[in-house]
């Protein structure tokens, strides 16, 4: 098994060989995967909002949400 310093050389060497707007493309992703310090709030603190957004717009909010994001691009990470 590899330790996590031979991991971050091999793959440094792999970024060192892609153009800048992959290596973007890497960046972003990688601190998609490193949760951020900041991971909300917990739920007591927002309790005082439930109830106040009318149900026809969570409806549409969630008509919404099942309409865009529900679809898979296969070739996101080929372009």
């Amino acid at each position: 098994m590899a330790t996590s310093s031979v991991i971050v050389q091999q793959i440094m060497k792999h970024i060192d060989q892609l153009p800048l707007d992959l290596q973007q493309r890497v960046l972003d992703f990688t601190q998609a995967l490193v949760p951020s310090a900041s991971q909300g709030v917990p739920g007591k603190q927002l309790a005082h909002f439930a109830g106040l957004i009318e149900l026809d717009d969570i409806q549409a909010m969630s008509r919404a949400i099942e309409a865009g994001c529900e679809r898979i691009d296969a070739n996101e990470w080929i372009h």
